[in-house]
């Protein structure tokens, strides 16, 4: 199979959702979903109830009935809940994930890959994070049963996926070893999913996707490529300029006057080196343009991957609101995107788009009461009696510290899970009160008005492709 000269990136919680996906690969370029989440995706969007009536046609073709019966009637709300009523709660991932854990999360990956295929002959990829490791077995087995052509994942060292996906696609139980905080010698965690267990006894071969890698140094690239648990396909190449999480910069912290980290040459990365490697390499950070696009060619690339001119075209899932507020703000310069080096519970630098209303502004950060309710990225950690535990650097300051994390640990965390939630429609309501969203981009930003017409505040993923391509 030829493989696509232009990657769709798999941004946040449901922005790079199934439409956007569909329009990228109607057209001849890989359309990727986001991979995050997507449990509680498929929950919200039936409650408020299932416009369309997307989620109950793929919902109807997944391939355990009794599961979807389950979702169905435990999360459809005919007409929508009302606006002011919270969302029902979700289970949070954990090491022993819950049936109805794994129902939810398997469902959900499979009703995004399905719409995203549904209707046309193209290929469609899935975004997974290395970071959020307890829900990815059941998500990746929800993809490839919707026939899922590529897993892209990033945000760590994913040198277990490749094995993995080898098990899934043959029907077998996989295992995914989880980093647990504080582990002492000799011990070991890990995740297990069971195919035949999940479809009550049943389960058949699935076919195996392509996986690529998505790295941020030929060392990384490297050592994925000779160390993987199986056969790594391709490398996506991200600077620090790309949108969401970045790899942290090589060596001790430092920070600029403004209180971004500082790259410098030691993380741009060996593209020789990588080429050496001879396996397909798509370049990622700023590279929304046919120029950036040929010169990737030039430089041995199979492409390039592009993210922030999709996360606000028509299709994506961004709340139309805030990408009319991200769409006149970039025309009129007044847009800046910074990288926040404690935003992410993760320890990630993460980039935040400075927007009204957000939790960019200082004001609605400190206002916000913390709290862990979704948990995606908690990290798990070794409790006195030897047992794990979960805690979020994001949490309530006196909680984190009760489960021995360092209080330092939480000045400036922000809760993405909730904050991305909110950016797509799907925020949360506290004692009358709603979550508010985060918005995540990359450094071209700025540069969206290249895809309009001078009087057009909107655009679609065709734009995007045809601007890419020099037809426009």
């Amino acid at each position: 199979m030829k493989h696509p000269e232009i990657i769709q990136g798999g941004m946040g919680i449901a922005v790079s959702n199934w439409r956007l996906a569909k329009a990228v690969s109607r057209l001849g370029e890989l359309g990727v979903v986001s991979g995050t989440a997507l449990g509680i995706a498929l929950a919200r969007r039936l409650q408020l109830g299932d416009a369309g009536g997307h989620m109950r046609r793929a919902l109807q073709a997944f391939p355990v009935p009794a599961v979807a019966e389950r979702l169905m009637a435990e999360y459809f709300v005919p007409g929508g809940k009302p606006t002011d009523t919270p969302f029902r709660s979700v289970p949070m991932p954990t090491l022993n994930a819950t049936a109805r854990s794994n129902e939810l999360t398997v469902a959900g990956s499979f009703v995004e890959v399905f719409l995203a295929k549904e209707g046309h002959a193209g290929h469609v990829g899935i975004n997974l994070l290395e970071k959020v490791q307890l829900p990815t077995l059941p998500a990746l087995f929800g993809a490839m049963l919707a026939k899922v052509d590529y897993v892209l994942m990033g945000a760590g060292i994913p040198r277990a996926i490749p094995g993995v996906l080898d098990r899934l696609a043959a029907g077998q139980p996989a295992e995914l070893k989880i980093d647990v905080a504080g582990a002492v010698a000799g011990e070991d965690w890990s995740a297990r999913f069971d195919p035949a267990a999940f479809c009550d006894g049943f389960s058949t071969a699935l076919r195996r996707p392509f996986f690529l890698a998505i790295v941020a140094s030929a060392t990384l690239a490297m050592t994925l490529a000779k160390k993987s648990s199986g056969q790594v396909d391709g490398f996506v190449v991200e600077s620090e300029i790309a949108g969401g999480h970045n790899a942290p910069p090589r060596g001790a912290l430092q920070l600029s006057a403004s209180g971004e980290p500082v790259y410098g040459p030691r993380d741009v990365p060996e593209l020789q080196k990588i080429r050496e490697l001879g396996l397909p390499f798509w370049l990622a950070g700023s590279y929304a343009s046919p120029a950036k696009l040929a010169q990737a060619r030039a430089l041995g690339a199979a492409g390039i991957q592009v993210g922030t001119a999709f996360a606000f075209c028509d299709e994506s899932g961004v709340d139309p609101a805030l990408k009319l507020d991200v769409i006149r703000a970039s025309r009129a310069g007044g847009l800046q995107v910074f990288t926040d080096p404690f935003a992410s519970p993760t320890g990630f630098p993460f980039k935040v788009v400075g927007l009204p209303g957000t939790m960019s502004e200082a004001g609605v950060y400190a206002a916000r009461e913390r709290r862990c309710d979704l948990g995606f990225l908690r990290q798990a950690y070794r409790k006195d009696d030897g047992t794990v535990g979960y805690r979020c650097a994001a949490e309530r300051v006196e909680d984190y510290v009760r489960k021995g994390g360092k209080e330092a640990d939480t000045v400036g965390r922000k809760c993405l899970c909730n904050g991305l939630a909110a950016t797509v429609g799907f925020a949360q309501i506290h004692d009358g009160v709603r979550e508010p969203a985060i918005v995540t981009a990359g450094n071209e930003l700025t540069e969206l008005h290249r895809l309009m017409r001078p009087d057009a505040e909107s655009y679609s993923a065709a734009d995007v492709l045809n601007y890419l391509r020099g037809a426009t």
